[in-house]
């Protein structure tokens, strides 16, 4: 069973929509036991850090993430919450990765909302993916670039597209909404 972490933020349905496409059976919970029996686990991502933050706190999720071993998922704010400091509510996120999340300097073009390109692949997850493909972004703030990046997008400035450590996965972009190679993506996770 793969269990999608409940909070009060976005694109929860969404990531599960994706999942119900790849006829695989998924659970939207918070329940301390279900997320850690789970076979692997998927940490979506829209909203804010330190609200969230707070929720994951109140059910004990931040304690439990960092110690789980089965494959997980970190998406968008999912990725910003796995790492140390986030400039975003100057929350404290889990310390998963060892790197910060800066907010992209004041510009008209923040967000960084819409398709671009990655490259310098790295992991199993992107196993059949080209260098150089279009996935979809909706931040404002990022992860720096460190010995955790697996791929890599230049907007504003470089920043970590995808991160990985030992069984945590995460990705800056959305893969539910990044078409074929979103869905891609995703398989590859699932069958980790």
């Amino acid at each position: 069973m793969i269990a999608i972490i409940k909070y009060n933020g976005g694109n929860v349905s969404s990531v599960q929509n994706a999942i119900d496409r790849l006829n695989v059976k998924s659970i939207i919970t918070d329940d301390y036991d279900v997320i850690q029996k789970a076979d692997k686990v998927i940490f979506p991502g829209v909203g804010e850090a330190s609200s969230t933050m707070k929720l994951l706190k109140e059910k004990g999720l931040d304690q439990l993430i960092p110690t789980l071993k089965q494959p997980f998922l970190g998406i968008c704010l999912g990725m910003q919450l796995m790492c140390n400091e986030n400039e975003e509510g100057n929350t404290n996120g889990m310390g998963i990765f060892d790197i910060n999340v800066k907010k992209f300097p004041p510009k008209d073009l923040v967000p960084h909302m819409g398709w671009n390109t990655i490259s310098n692949l790295k992991t199993t997850v992107f196993s059949g993916i080209e260098e150089e493909r279009d996935v979809y972004f909706v931040h404002s703030f990022y992860c720096e670039i460190s010995h955790f990046t697996t791929s890599v997008c230049n907007y504003i400035l470089p920043f970590s597209a995808s991160l990985q450590k030992d069984n945590f996965y995460a990705m800056q972009f959305h893969p539910e909404k990044s078409g074929k190679i979103g869905r891609s993506l995703l398989n590859n996770f699932l069958k980790l």
